[in-house]
């Protein structure tokens, strides 16, 4: 049985476990997860949040982060803007980006999630709205939540990452994780 890891990535943190480019430190998993032999399972980036899966399984970790496997993650996005019935369609249908069309996502408005507050907070406009949307993607590049966003004219504010396959964040608070084991050929 592999041992897989559900973190809840607080913003503002690195996925790894150290940090030797910057000459100040930043705060890294190993400021969360004190456990030996686990690693990322794919990445988020600094400023996103949410779901960030580690195992000790190098083909667990491979079958997760590999999009020739077509895993399913979830973004939760709040947006700038109020995108239209047409921006979403460019999104359910693919956005070209300068590295090709993105495949097919599942996108949708909905309501504010009610998220914990983030630190530090998004900065609020009163005269620019926002909204939320719920984006599934089956690819990884980099970055490419908000270049989809930006693409249709709406630029991400905040991006959390809700789930991964059948895993999610549901109970987990920023900082926490819980560990289960797993089957390594099940994604």
């Amino acid at each position: 049985m592999a041992r897989l890891i559900l973190f809840n990535k607080p913003y503002d943190v690195l996925s790894q476990f150290t940090d030797t480019r910057s000459p100040t430190p930043r705060a890294t998993l190993s400021d969360y997860i004190d456990l030996p032999g686990v690693y990322p399972a794919g990445r988020l980036d600094r400023d996103s949040e949410g779901l960030l899966l580690l195992t000790d399984d190098g083909r667990l970790q491979a079958r997760i982060a590999d999009p020739r496997f077509k895993l399913p993650k979830t973004y939760l996005v709040q947006m700038e803007g109020e995108p239209d019935g047409d921006a979403l369609g460019r999104l359910r249908k693919g956005v070209e980006l300068n590295d090709g069309l993105t495949r097919p996502a599942r996108a949708e408005r909905i309501a504010d999630p009610q998220l914990w507050p983030r630190d530090p907070p998004v900065r609020f406009r009163k005269t620019v709205p926002d909204c939320w949307i719920s984006l599934t993607i089956n690819e990884g590049r980099n970055r490419q939540v908000r270049r989809m966003t930006a693409a249709i004219g709406h630029p991400t504010l905040r991006l959390v990452r809700w789930s991964v396959g059948d895993w999610t964040l549901d109970g987990l608070a920023p900082g926490q994780w819980r560990e289960t084991r797993i089957s390594p050929h099940r994604p």
